[in-house]
């Protein structure tokens, strides 16, 4: 499996997921002092305010990360909001917000985007995570490859008794398109990893605004099948395991074989400033990579990284 680049940047940490892709939390945090930075947060007195928004897989872990830095820093104003990685990376460009969230690492239209802008975006990658790829609970199918996912989302395979299944209709079921989810999967699944590949979804997949809807979908339809951060999965849906390629072994999706390279659908997820950051961005971030920020990354089902930006392997 191919697994993202990590420029030598700052690292930060991430957190879990979130039910609610549009929901807005505002919650105290953190301050070293006096604002010191030329971004969207504003500064009253010894009060700041840092505005946080983009991927719905994120979203939970970066409200978990702010409430437990209202402790550490009582002064600062951490506001968290989703809507899709498209949405934050697109706010950090109009210099609406001052982190942007992301599942996947900006593509380079986008970062020619902001370039002319005037904006450079540094990436910190935050944490691991493990696609899952779920069912309803009554399905039989227990594993399926890389290429039978491609075929199954393609179309190309279209009734589950072809990969062991019952005889009836598969249901798809993906995230709209301005996720980064939608984008790894389509990458790495739909594509195969091949750059040069031009799949696309099948026409009848059902598009969810939110990671809550597939696994609702999921839960609902008995010939359902969608993805997910491992962090949203629940004993009410049932885990594929995937092999890399025919022939290769099955790993279900963990901590541990998320961290150790062994699950096929592993991938780093960001946070992304405008320019190096400074003040209390900067300190934030700093406390988001280090021991207290990495075990809410733990405790939320997504593998932390360890001091040299590295998935840390271990038991959740």
């Amino acid at each position: 499996m191919r697994m993202p680049r990590h420029p030598p940047v700052l690292r930060v940490l991430l957190l879990p997921l979130l039910p609610a892709a549009l929901l807005v939390v505002s919650v105290l945090a953190c301050a070293r002092g006096p604002a010191d930075r030329g971004t969207p947060g504003a500064a009253t007195g010894a009060s700041m305010a840092i505005e946080n928004k983009g991927s719905d897989t994120i979203v939970n872990l970066a409200l978990a990360w702010a409430e437990a830095y209202r402790i550490v820093r009582p002064e600062v104003s951490i506001a968290v909001t989703g809507g899709g990685t498209g949405t934050g990376i697109a706010a950090l460009m109009n210099g609406t917000v001052d982190i942007a969230n992301a599942s996947r690492q900006m593509k380079d239209d986008e970062i020619a985007a902001a370039r002319a802008k005037g904006i450079e975006p540094v990436e910190h990658t935050i944490a691991i995570d493990a696609l899952a790829i779920i069912v309803n609970l009554e399905n039989p199918v227990a594993e399926l490859t890389i290429g039978q996912l491609s075929d199954i989302f393609t179309g190309r395979i279209a009734n589950w008794r072809d990969v062991g299944g019952r005889d009836a209709r598969i249901v798809l079921v993906s995230r709209e398109t301005n996720s980064g989810t939608h984008v790894y999967f389509l990458d790495e699944v739909v594509r195969r990893g091949d750059k040069k590949a031009k799949d696309v979804f099948a026409p009848e997949t059902l598009l969810m605004p939110s990671s809550v809807g597939i696994t609702s979908e999921v839960r609902r339809n008995p010939n359902a099948i969608g993805y997910d951060g491992l962090g949203y999965v629940t004993a009410e849906e049932k885990v594929i395991a995937v092999a890399a390629a025919p022939g290769q072994p099955y790993v279900m999706p963990s901590v541990a074989t998320a961290a150790d390279g062994t699950y096929p659908l592993s991938r780093a997820l960001y946070m992304y400033t405008a320019g190096a950051p400074t003040g209390e961005i900067a300190a934030y971030l700093d406390w988001i990579a280090g021991p207290a920020g990495q075990e809410i990354v733990r405790k939320l089902g997504f593998v932390p990284l360890g001091a040299d930006g590295s998935a840390a392997g271990g038991p959740s």
